[in-house]
């Protein structure tokens, strides 16, 4: 194993990438690969095209395998321990730039894009199924208009912030979300607030509300034909520090007490000033520990044009 070496401009240099804390946040860690490593990367899994990882899930371990070997098996331990670690829990991963200057608007660039982020899932966990989109992983597009039943595709209003998997049936102990293209985008960066530098948590985590069931639900367009319950603090980690399952537009609020408690800790999340902006580049991820991140995103600046295409991934932890 290499020995780290820590340079002036808080950059640390392992085998095969880098890693520097976010200018906005230090839990964020970046997350750089060196162009060498993406190479070794592509050579190592060009007969693995991304329908046979589709459909043959023990490959997308062997894609998994050869990121980290490209990187000497150092990646992979890297990506684990700041996840595990509470006080970081979520890493922006991208390419070099002269890598990142490479990429093509293209539909083999886009499969490139899907194969590596498979490998980083795979290297932390195994992803759920995604009902909304029938794969493991769920691809879609953000326009300038748009009719959907959630959120997640209308450009003009800030998506709130929230956990995902609150209403599925299996756990949720990360998200990653990666850019796969963008045309005429202004603002609509994401949005992070960890859970710990949220100033109203106790207030909500001791709220008489916090440890009682509440009914989650989804819009069609999820394709998830239940609803679930489980309290928004659900469960504490191995240090007894909290961690939660909440999002406003799914829950589904059985009383008077429920129905202000959930509208209550919606305001106060949407003014927190701990929340911060980050930006996500095209062939950029954003990876986070579900349960003691919330994340959202804000809105865009209205283009005829506006064109943006998000890969995510969803899973648990098998470590």
């Amino acid at each position: 194993m290499n020995i780290a070496t820590v340079f002036n401009d808080n950059v640390t240099e392992r085998s095969g990438f880098t890693f520097r804390s976010h200018e906005e946040n230090a839990r964020l860690q970046v997350v750089t690969l060196s162009k060498k490593a993406i190479d070794t990367f592509i050579e190592l899994t060009q007969e693995q095209d991304l329908q046979a990882i589709e459909y043959k899930p023990f490959l997308r371990y062997a894609v998994a395998d050869a990121l980290d070997k490209a990187c000497d098996y150092e990646l992979g331990k890297f990506l684990v321990s700041t996840m595990e670690d509470r006080e970081t829990g979520a890493f922006l991963l991208e390419a070099d730039e002269e890598t990142v200057a490479s990429y093509q608007d293209s539909d083999e660039q886009r499969d490139f894009f899907v194969k590596l982020s498979t490998a980083v899932s795979h290297l932390i966990g195994i992803p759920n199924f995604d009902a909304m989109y029938g794969k493991y992983y769920a691809r879609f597009t953000v326009m300038n208009d748009d009719d959907s039943d959630s959120y997640l595709r209308q450009a003009h209003r800030r998506m709130e912030l929230h956990n995902d998997g609150t209403y599925v049936n299996e756990r949720t102990d990360f998200v990653l979300m990666m850019k796969m293209d963008e045309k005429n985008m202004e603002m609509g960066d994401s949005l992070l607030l960890h859970l710990d530098d949220w100033q109203d948590l106790e207030r909500f985590y001791h709220h008489p509300m916090a440890k009682q069931n509440i009914v989650w639900g989804a819009p069609p367009s999820k394709n998830i034909g239940y609803s679930i319950e489980h309290p928004v603090f659900f469960e504490e980690d191995k240090n007894g520090k909290p961690h939660m399952l909440f999002i406003d537009q799914f829950a589904q609020p059985q009383n008077m007490q429920q129905g202000l408690y959930l509208h209550q800790m919606s305001e106060s999340l949407e003014s927190e000033e701990n929340c911060f902006n980050v930006r996500v580049n095209t062939g950029s991820m954003l990876v986070v520990q579900n349960h003691c991140w919330l994340h959202g995103r804000d809105k865009f600046v209205s283009n005829p044009g506006l064109k943006r295409e998000l890969l995510r991934q969803r899973g648990h932890f098998t470590r």
